[in-house]
């Protein structure tokens, strides 16, 4: 009897799956975040260049 709902909760264990949806939209989210941080650490310069020029045209 205990063995029988023991594996009865442990199929209902395993098939479900909301668990790996949210631990894959997390993934998702930080590789974002790194490709963005990481965009920026390599553009920034050049973006901030960019700016500084269009302030003296302006000025």
């Amino acid at each position: 009897m205990l063995v029988n709902i023991l594996s009865a909760a442990i199929r209902r264990f395993v098939k479900d799956q909301r668990g790996a949806t949210m631990v894959e939209y997390a993934m998702l989210v930080a590789l974002i975040a790194v490709v963005a941080l990481t965009a920026l650490t390599l553009l920034g310069p050049s973006i901030a260049a960019k700016f500084d020029q269009a302030n003296t045209a302006l000025q």
